[in-house]
């Protein structure tokens, strides 16, 4: 059995093994895959893992063999999924591999915009501390967690641990979801997303992006929050007005920024975010530690072999 990896360069860029895989079929493996060579590279295969390529109705009715989707991430959105269903082509994804790699990044983005620890280590390379007049100096005010209002839109896995690491970092935690009654109160309370964006001094999101939250931050949600307020980004970018919020950014409407994805990736070179003010912006990396990375290698792995034995496992 043939097993066609489109995009395998974003989970193994060398330091990684294909073996789970190889242990199922023989695989062949591509760094990345356009569009217009996705139908010639799976030729007659039946399994196709892929992480980002756009699996469209063109695509599905162009391979005729294609039985499996392994998606390598825990959004599907570029695959068209009810059509895969009604072609009966199964889909599978990954959940939960990034958790504890997403809250790490989390932390350490509000970490950065509190304490400014790589500006500050930046500054003394150049020699600015060799030349203070005092024993020590910082570049703007410095803050704590401890005692700030954390508000987190989206209680999936990753929420909840992010909740229980403010608990250990003493903060105030306030919780928007769309399902509260899945999840029992542990310490912090559900409120509504007015309510957090006015409350919060650091929000979090970590939601999935739909057609309900698309921009749901915009010039008329910043307005509600405090001047203070920071934003951190992990989940999806479109979750993001860029314009608006480069704009709240610029005129000191809110603090500061801190995002890991954006509406267009790679990043546009007119993304006013690019160039806004106290923003910190990083490359989709949230997800990409090395353990994380292996988890998701096994996981899908394993996904791929239950498919095989007639199994559903994390299809979607």
């Amino acid at each position: 059995m043939d097993i066609i990896v489109l995009d395998g360069y974003c989970l193994n860029h060398g330091d990684l093994s294909w073996e789970p895989f190889e242990r199922l079929g023989t695989v062949v493996c591509y760094d990345r895959t356009p569009y217009g060579d996705i139908i010639s590279r799976m030729g007659n295969a039946s399994v196709m893992i892929t992480n980002k390529c756009n699996i469209d109705r063109n695509i599905v009715d162009s391979l005729p063999n294609l039985k499996y989707i392994g998606v390598l991430a825990t959004g599907y959105n570029n695959v068209d999924t009810e059509y895969c269903r009604e072609k009966g082509v199964a889909v599978t994804n990954v959940p939960s591999y990034s958790t504890e790699s997403v809250v790490q990044a989390v932390f350490g983005l509000m970490l950065e915009l509190y304490s400014g620890l790589a500006v500050h280590a930046e500054s003394v390379k150049k020699g600015d501390w060799c030349k203070a007049p005092d024993f020590c100096y910082y570049l703007g005010s410095l803050r704590e967690l401890h005692g700030k209002t954390l508000g987190i839109v989206g209680y999936g896995a990753i929420g909840r641990r992010i909740a229980e690491v403010a608990a250990a970092f003493g903060m105030r935690v306030i919780v928007n979801t769309r399902t509260p009654s899945r999840y029992p109160e542990k310490g912090f309370v559900y409120v509504g997303l007015e309510e957090l964006f006015s409350e919060s001094d650091i929000i979090t999101l970590n939601c999935p992006l739909t057609r309900d939250n698309a921009e749901m931050i915009n010039k008329d949600t910043v307005s509600l929050m405090k001047k203070s307020a920071l934003i951190i980004n992990t989940a999806r970018g479109g979750l993001i007005n860029d314009a608006d919020l480069a704009e709240a950014l610029n005129s000191g409407r809110i603090a500061g920024a801190a995002l890991d994805v954006l509406s267009k990736e790679p990043a546009d070179k007119q993304n006013p975010l690019l160039y806004a003010k106290n923003a910190v912006i990083t490359p989709h990396i949230a997800w990409a530690t090395v353990e994380a990375r292996s988890r998701l290698m096994q996981s899908a792995a394993e996904n791929l072999e239950a498919f095989l034995a007639g199994k559903l496992m994390n299809r979607v």
